[in-house]
């Protein structure tokens, strides 16, 4: 396992950070690049983190436990999972001691921006609800 991960295994990490990771941010799509803006916000804090896109749990459940233990280590249970649409299935991942960010309603209407915003996809939200699993 490397760096980079494997996308044919189901995930890859796209940034592993520096130094000792404190919590794992994970997501698939267009949450990817929001992983990473707040990536940065927490290395400004000092948090270190690791981003993983995630476009497939199907592969990755059929990976060996060693490899699932690369990607995700037991002694990081703090894990933030970033979902534009239904959380449903990301706990697995998020653990116990971890979160979900997704929607979990419908119907609203405004400029994509602007829903985005309101159902908590910004830096500065995702930012937050990282911090709040450290505490």
């Amino acid at each position: 396992w490397t760096q980079g991960g494997e996308l044919g295994k189901g995930e890859f990490v796209l940034d592993d950070g520096e130094g000792e990771r404190q919590l794992s941010l994970m997501g698939s799509g267009s949450e990817v690049q929001l992983l990473i803006a707040t990536q940065e916000k927490l290395k400004e804090e000092s948090i270190r983190s690791r981003v993983v896109s995630f476009p497939s749990w199907e592969l990755f459940d059929k990976q060996s436990e060693e490899y699932k233990q690369q990607v995700f280590p037991k002694n990081i249970r703090k894990r933030l999972a970033v979902e534009a649409g239904s959380p449903l299935g990301w706990g697995k991942y998020a653990t116990d001691e971890g979160d979900v960010i997704g929607i979990t309603k419908f119907g609203e209407s405004a400029p994509g921006d602007v829903v985005m915003k309101e159902y908590g996809f910004s830096v500065e939200n995702v930012f937050e609800r990282a911090k709040a699993l450290l505490k």
